[in-house]
């Protein structure tokens, strides 16, 4: 959940139940917590609208699905506060034509977020269950994949990759990642510990080049070369 912004009041647990109100709370999620705060990417606000995020988190809190808050999905694991899935999607400046990486898939919301603008998006998750369940969540989805494994160490076989999204912290960007990088690729990933920055790596012809995004607090990376 991303730093110091404020968290609204959250939609009543039980009050969603229809699809029309879930089309309106993707409306109401775009236009009050997503558009105000600089997401302004129409490809990502309308995959942020199409997206289904109730399926996507546990029976017990459907309610609250597009509460502006992370949400537990268990196993340690959390869904993250929709703000942080626009953001760092519209960070990772994803073009028609991408394949993209994503380390942890947890409950496939941001897998699902990603194919809406990617040609392939490979997700990797070295939970077990969490695979599998977001596995059988994506199956419609033609251009995702989900692995089981160490997440931390790419998916070798897919590289190069021209975006790579790390939706969990570690004390700085893992080696195997960056190598799997293509050029004019980005990576964005949480690094630190605590209160973490998210950071851009952006390869160009002259090398990387870093950029600090924003203050968040995400769980920690899991793997050989997590924590």
């Amino acid at each position: 959940m991303a730093s110091g912004h404020h968290v609204p009041d959250r939609i009543p647990t039980g009050t969603v139940g229809h699809v029309a109100d879930f089309v309106s709370a993707r409306e109401r999620m775009v236009d009050e917590q997503l558009a105000p705060r600089g997401i302004d990417d129409e490809r990502v606000l309308a995959a942020m609208r199409s997206v289904p995020r109730h399926e996507f988190v546990p029976h017990d809190l459907v309610g609250d699905a597009y509460a502006d808050a992370p949400m537990p999905i268990g196993h340690g694991a959390t869904i993250s506060q929709p703000f942080i899935v626009a953001f760092m999607t519209q960070a990772l400046a994803i073009r028609p034509t991408d394949r993209v990486l994503e380390v942890g898939t947890g409950s496939g919301y941001g897998a699902a977020v990603l194919a809406q603008l990617a040609a392939h998006v490979t997700s990797v998750e070295v939970v077990a269950p969490l695979a599998a369940a977001a596995r059988e969540r994506l199956t419609s989805r033609s251009n995702v994949e989900v692995i089981t494994g160490d997440g931390s160490l790419g998916h070798l076989v897919g590289a190069p990759f021209d975006a790579i999204s790390v939706t969990a912290a570690a004390p700085a960007v893992p080696e195997p990642l960056l190598a799997q990088l293509a050029p004019g690729g980005r990576l964005v990933m949480p690094v630190g510990s605590g209160v973490e920055q998210l950071i851009r790596v952006s390869r160009t012809a002259e090398g990387d080049s870093t950029e600090t995004l924003l203050a968040v607090r995400f769980v920690p990376l899991r793997g050989r070369h997590g924590v």
